[in-house]
């Protein structure tokens, strides 16, 4: 058994090196299919499939309005909260910590309540988590550090109880997360207990709560309506932030991983189907070549050849194509993951991905036995057959038997599947062409972000004051046109707003408008265009101004002051002072980009306290293209100027607005790659068929030619025959996209799912791609010599 094996390999290897196109073909096509697959798969398995590391992952939601509770709220309903055992909060505490002589460093962290570890069923590796009173006015400041932040540090059990010099201020650390947790993403490496104020009013938290036994996070409805009236009676808000109006609890893993699970979602759907596309090429393939040994197999067999022994050469052929591909996908998939890692919206989870090789030897296996399931068709139909049939048909076949019907099935649905991701992608470009579309207010090219965040010990004063300092080192660099800052980024989401009053409207004591703070010659570095009065000059910063002067948006203007200009007018609310209009600037996209324009404040810093714990320095070049090209000398000057400021990142406003644009700007890229991808096997699989047609005719077609049939004709028939499957094809692909566009709703944008001019691209290019593929084929067997054709057979 063993030398019968070796000498069908043997065999085996000997006809796929007689024929290297269809061999490369094959292992490329399977090694795409079959590598891509698997590190998509490495993407996906630990954000969807994995279980989260927290034991009460399942019992656990998140409260709707996340990053808009109060420390009030949350304390006044603690403990109360109708349907929960447990309810914890936290926000963002990003702190600085500085060790020995090094230069200050940014330690991601959020801040909590005690609640959060025993919420979340997370126990540390050393030490403890959080407990009652750890989150109470005057304790003893604690933190929780992450696994990696503790090897940083050393690795040494005795930590515990040491204090770190977080944010200027000593906190003792009392445990150590165990490897591989994190929360409420990968990046965070510290967790602090915040002391809470019973009256603070900063919105800036979100809940989240282990529901009390017996149920359900999906079944809380009766529950949240008894919360929302709890509210109700507490609290009393303005229409934007009401928080007793569409009240939900999300699942955890739903509410964390946000908008980045139907993209993780569609791009493995995306990458199954190319897995798909590939098992069918190859099964079509291998199909049209066993097709065309039928005389051959047919004399084996009727020399003796049992269906086994031609059954296992067939299954050697495949197992040989299979471990090629293995190989070849292996190196594709190793070389390639960090490119699809890359090409998707992660963000912090880009440090869970892992290439996954189970996935990989199963989705071969897969792919193999797909192949031999198909090419052992006409094996079979052999061994049933009548010999002379068979020996008759090697003359004059086409691919209108058994096979040719699978045959033409296959390539029918490897241009469906094609059609799926062609015309997702498709309505993908569309959208995020519209949202390219949308005017931001602001100019971003050639512009370089800076994010920068000071140390707590630094006063509102000193913080203003290293912050102009850091810019007016910045303005001085070759290449530099201006530099500003702001205390929050446009583009970046909304928050940070206030009430406002005007005299004789009491109409808006429940008013809130965005507010923002700036340095001088903000509005000039971004590109913001003014549209009445005048932006912030010397005289307004410091002095004897009774009245802080304020830069208002179009949209505060038109919402207020309908039909007047507001230039000159004071109203008030947000640092207890007068605040008297001086200019008005476009509307900015302030929050997200597809927001609709809301009121906003400017102030000019000096004028009003930087309180804001962090900054962005916007820096114009003097040349667009040079944004990228300033960065690291930007760093470096913020490192030497201002050393008790960190550095979160460098960005520019360019890959800003990317990031505005969202996810769908990458699932695009991504699918429009693999749509490429598609078409090209898709290709692969309509001249293979449709070469094996006319080949197979040959004869049919010498006659015809050789009796005065023109050899346009010919090629006009071959060019149909490939129409016709792709036809086919696409009239399927369009019902299937109708069924699973529901992917990819939440990431178009004026565009509808069932989108005609989508639609009409990914066929068109399927139908350009079948006659490119089909007239290679179709113009050999038009204009090949008769004469030589029939003496070839």
């Amino acid at each position: 058994m063993l030398r019968t094996l070796i000498t069908d390999a043997q065999y085996a290897a000997r006809r796929l090196r007689a024929r290297p196109g269809f061999t490369l073909l094959s292992v490329l096509t399977l090694a795409l299919g079959v590598g891509g697959t698997a590190a998509v798969f490495g993407i996906a398995r630990p954000l969807i499939f994995d279980p989260l590391p927290y034991a009460n992952a399942d019992e656990v939601g998140t409260f709707w309005m996340g990053g808009s509770w109060t420390e009030q709220e949350f304390v006044t309903l603690r403990g109360k909260i109708p349907g929960f055992r447990l309810v914890a909060s936290y926000r963002s505490g990003d702190v600085t910590m500085r060790t020995a002589d090094g230069p200050t460093r940014l330690v991601p962290g959020i801040g909590t309540s005690a609640e959060v570890f025993d919420v979340l069923g997370a126990r540390p590796l050393i030490g403890r988590g959080f407990r009652a009173g750890d989150d109470a006015q005057g304790a003893e400041p604690v933190a929780v550090i992450s696994y990696g932040l503790w090897k940083d540090l050393g690795g040494n059990p005795s930590i515990l109880g040491t204090r770190l010099t977080l944010d200027g201020s000593p906190r003792t650390v009392v445990g150590v997360m165990p490897r591989g947790f994190w929360f409420p993403n990968p990046t965070i490496r510290i967790w602090t207990a915040r002391a809470l104020d019973p009256e603070g009013q900063n919105g800036s938290w979100t809940l989240i709560g282990r529901v009390a036994p017996g149920v359900s996070v999906d079944r809380l409805e009766p529950y949240i309506a008894q919360l929302t009236k709890m509210l109700g009676e507490r609290f009393k808000y303005s229409e934007k932030w009401d928080k007793t109006r569409n009240a939900f609890v999300t699942p955890l893993r739903t509410s964390l991983l946000g908008s980045l699970r139907p993209a993780i979602v569609a791009t493995f759907v995306a990458m199954a189907l190319i897995l798909l596309i590939a098992c069918a090429n190859v099964a079509a393939l291998m199909l049209g070549q066993v097709e065309g040994r039928t005389t051959e197999l047919a004399v084996r067999a009727a020399l003796g050849a049992t269906r086994r022994r031609l059954t296992q050469q067939l299954i050697v052929e495949a197992l040989l194509l299979g471990v090629g591909a293995g190989l070849v996908g292996a190196a594709l998939a190793a070389a390639g993951f960090g490119l699809v890692a890359g090409a998707l919206p992660l963000g912090a989870w880009a440090e869970s991905a892992g290439f996954d090789w189970t996935m990989f030897l199963v989705a071969l296996a897969i792919a193999i036995v797909a192949v031999l399931l198909v090419v052992l068709v006409p094996v079979g139909a052999l061994s049933r057959g009548d010999l002379r049939i068979a020996l008759g048909s090697g003359r004059t076949g086409g691919i209108q038997g058994r096979g040719g019907r699978i045959e033409r099935g296959l390539v029918v649905a490897e241009v469906a599947l094609a059609m799926l991701i062609a015309s997702g992608a498709a309505l993908l470009v569309r959208s995020v062409a519209n949202l390219y579309a949308i005017d931001p207010g602001l100019e971003t090219a050639g512009i370089a972000v800076i994010d920068v965040v000071p140390s707590a010990e630094l006063r509102s004063v000193q913080r203003r004051q290293g912050i102009e300092e850091m810019t007016a080192a910045l303005s001085e660099l070759s290449g530099v046109k201006s530099a500003a800052a702001v205390m929050k980024l446009p583009l970046r989401g909304g928050g940070d707003s206030f009430g406002m009053t005007i005299q004789g409207r009491p109409d808006l004591q429940e008013t809130s408008t965005y507010f923002r703070i700036v340095t001088r010659g903000y509005f000039e570095t971004m590109g913001i265009r003014i549209r009445d009065g005048r932006t912030f000059a010397e005289s307004d910063i410091g002095g004897t101004n009774t009245e802080m002067p304020i830069i208002v948006n179009e949209a505060l203007a038109r919402k207020f002051f309908p039909g007047e200009s507001p230039i000159g007018r004071v109203v008030g609310g947000g640092f207890n002072a007068p605040q008297r209009i001086i200019g008005v600037i476009a509307n900015v996209a302030e929050g997200g980009l597809t927001d609709e324009p809301e009121p906003a404040r400017y102030y000019v810093a000096g004028s009003a306290p930087w309180f804001s714990p962090s900054a962005s320095l916007v820096i114009r070049t003097k040349r667009p293209g040079d944004a990228v090209a300033v960065l690291d000398e930007v760093r470096r000057t913020v490192q030497r100027v201002g050393p008790n400021f960190a550095i979160q990142g460098t960005t520019t406003m360019s890959r800003v607005l990317d990031s505005a644009v969202g996810p769908a700007r990458q699932v695009m890229s991504l699918l429009s790659l693999l749509s490429g991808l598609a078409l090209v096997l898709g290709a692969i699989g309509i001249y293979g068929v449709i070469s094996h047609f006319a080949s197979r005719r040959k004869r049919d077609w010498a006659i015809r030619v050789a009796l005065g049939l023109p050899g346009t004709h010919v090629i006009g028939q071959v060019v149909r025959q490939g129409l016709g499957l792709v036809g086919i094809g696409i009239a399927l692909g369009v019902v299937g996209t109708i069924a699973l566009t529901r992917l990819l709703t939440s990431f178009l944008f004026g565009v509808k799912p069932i989108d005609p001019l989508a639609f009409a691209a990914a066929s068109l290019a399927l139908l350009a791609i079948g006659v490119i593929a089909a007239f290679v084929p179709a113009w050999r067997a038009g204009t090949v010599d008769p004469a030589l054709a029939l003496r070839d057979q």
